[in-house]
């Protein structure tokens, strides 16, 4: 049985970062794995950026037309559509950043509604140190747009708080208990808790209630050096490197 996630969120929560574990996990297990970079909404830090390390672990990765080419208005690109139609295990979304960018989503409503019970996870990730998503208000909010947008059930949340390079353990424990209170209102599940290994291990150890936690995994950091491209340069800037508007 093939498996879906896809992977919605706050701009900023961390989608990329998180789909590209997601995928370098199970293309590790030998799983057929199929990466779609769905993101219309962030034109700059993207999963096309990694398209080279995907393809040396045998990942395939769709990304948007135009994607990376410094055109600032992208389209769904029309093999979108392997991932119903090709024999995969493991098929993972990455969808941009607010109810807008879950849009995108709605034109494969019926593919979804096809797959078989237990095949699809749709994901909420969560980083609650982003403005959009630092009250349990505006965390239901937005993801209720996103819901209505994307015309897909969230199932699960994911822990993903995080402060790029500053993060510790203290970012995941305020994310759960944020997402812990927005669980119990909405009965939406936390799926995953997430983040580097050091600060993961010492938030676990701190005991607190699994069912607040789902499942935690260990990530790799494989985007930082265009998360540091970003800060230096700033959003409305020209970086030299690249030799166009950000």
């Amino acid at each position: 049985m093939a498996k879906f996630k896809v992977l919605i969120g706050n701009y900023g929560s961390g989608k990329s970062e998180l789909a590209l574990n997601f995928a370098m996990q199970a293309a590790a297990r030998g799983e057929r794995t199929e990466l779609i970079d769905l993101d219309m909404v962030n034109t700059y830090f993207r999963l096309t950026e990694r398209g080279k390390m995907v393809e040396q672990k045998e990942i395939r990765l769709v990304s948007p037309n135009y994607a990376c080419s410094g055109i600032e208005t992208l389209s769904v690109p029309a093999e979108v559509q392997s991932a119903f139609v090709l024999d995969w295990d493991t098929v993972i979304f990455d969808v941009g950043g607010d109810d807008v960018g879950s849009t995108a989503l709605g034109r494969y409503h019926q593919d979804f509604m096809e797959l078989e019970p237990g095949e699809l996870e749709v994901l909420n990730v969560v980083n609650v140190r982003r403005p959009l998503s630092g009250t349990v208000e505006k965390l239901i909010r937005l993801q209720e747009g996103m819901q209505s947008h994307s015309r897909l059930k969230i199932t699960g949340m994911v822990n993903n708080t995080n402060l790029s390079i500053e993060t510790t353990e203290e970012e995941l424990r305020d994310g759960y208990e944020m997402l812990k209170k927005v669980s119990d209102i909405t009965g939406i599940p936390v799926a995953y808790t997430t983040g580097k290994k050091v600060f993961l291990d010492k938030f676990l150890a701190e005991g607190h209630d699994p069912k607040y936690i789902g499942t935690p995994i260990a990530i790799d950091v494989y985007m930082h050096r265009d998360w540091d491209s970003y800060i230096k340069y700033g959003l409305n800037t020209v970086d030299p490197r690249r030799n166009f508007k950000l």
